[in-house]
């Protein structure tokens, strides 16, 4: 593939579809409006799906795992030995979202783009593997052309697997060590903030580790100044799961196939994939509104209204299926509930 493929349109939703799911909201058997941001995703849902009875239900969940140069800057409270730790547990079973996609009854993808300590072969984790690492963008960008493409690519094709698989809707998750560090930069670029708007507490430092890491944001920025374009951004202050991110939304709108994106790190990667696709914005429900310093910040600039606000900042997409729930909630009383006419209760 090549980048042109981010560039195809995106589907767009079904105004008809929509028009009628709207209108039975207004006829089901409760005051107008008071299931609230249930009612509007039951209806968007139903738009996007051209369905009149929307369902999310067999969900997909690809968790893209991928190591930073730039954490050798000393940004993370975590060894970067943690990435590839991280896949052996994902795949036995034992993170959270390998809790939660279980509990779901979700296909949970695990694919390992690159670490510093290779596992190896491991079941249930699917190798795509790029790099050992991205390098240190403070000194360099973080990506060839070519490894971005990989990256993208990667997003691609595990939407394609995911629509293969029968899915209705699609989590995307991360992991690697010091990608707060490179989404904050990421951010700022697009976003045009200073380091200290986006800059964290991430994997759990202390105010003098955000200072430090705002510094080393802030120098990767004045290194890469020159990248004007979004794709140039994201090849110089990436990292592989975030370009994978960036190109599962892409791919999943091209495709017709609703996302529900999860915290920080994926937001960003979702604003990337609207300023390359603005097409693509139609298709992303947004999770929660991570505890995660800027969160707030990048989900304002895409209009987005999130379902929760737990104080999460877990990442590997456990926000989105944490709120997974609600969305299926809001296609069976949108499908289920009766109307005033076949209840017998009189309207308003």
């Amino acid at each position: 593939m090549t980048s042109n493929w981010l560039l195809e349109p995106c589907r767009t939703p079904d105004a008809s579809i929509e028009a009628g799911a709207r209108a039975r909201q207004a006829s089901l058997t409760k005051p107008p409006g008071s299931l609230g941001a249930l009612e509007v995703a039951a209806v968007r849902l139903a738009a996007l799906q051209r369905s009149s009875r929307p369902a999310v239900d067999p969900a997909w969940i690809s968790i893209f795992a991928g190591d930073h140069g730039v954490a050798e800057e000393g940004v993370s409270a975590f060894p970067q030995a943690v990435t590839g730790e991280m896949l052996r547990n994902f795949a036995n079973g034992g993170a959270a979202i390998s809790v939660l996609a279980h509990e779901l009854g979700a296909t949970l993808e695990v694919v390992n783009l690159g670490t510093v300590n290779d596992p190896g072969e491991i079941t249930g984790v699917r190798r795509a593997i790029i790099a050992a690492s991205t390098a240190n963008f403070c000194l360099q960008p973080a990506m060839t052309t070519a490894q971005l493409q990989a990256a993208l690519d990667a997003g691609a094709h595990s939407v394609a697997a995911a629509q293969a698989g029968g899915a209705r809707i699609f989590i995307g998750g991360e992991m690697g060590i010091a990608n707060t560090t490179a989404a904050s930069a990421l951010g700022c670029a697009l976003l045009g903030l200073p380091p200290g708007v986006l800059s964290g507490a991430g994997t759990g430092l202390d105010a003098g580790g955000v200072a430090h890491k705002a510094r080393v944001i802030a120098q990767a920025l004045a290194t890469h100044a020159g990248a004007t374009t979004v794709l140039e951004q994201l090849r110089c202050l990436g990292g592989f799961e975030i370009a994978a991110l960036t190109g599962v939304y892409v791919a999943a709108a091209q495709g017709g196939l609703p996302v529900l994106v999860d915290g920080f790190i994926a937001t960003v990667a979702a604003l990337a994939a609207v300023r390359i696709n603005p097409g693509c914005r139609d298709w992303l429900l947004f999770s929660h509104c991570s505890h995660e310093h800027g969160h707030a910040r990048v989900l304002a600039a895409l209009d987005a209204e999130p379902l929760l606000d737990l104080g999460l900042r877990l990442g590997e997409g456990s926000g989105a299926a944490i709120a997974f729930p609600l969305l299926r909630l809001a296609c069976a009383l949108h499908n289920g509930m009766a109307t005033f006419e076949q209840a017998g209760v009189s309207e308003a």
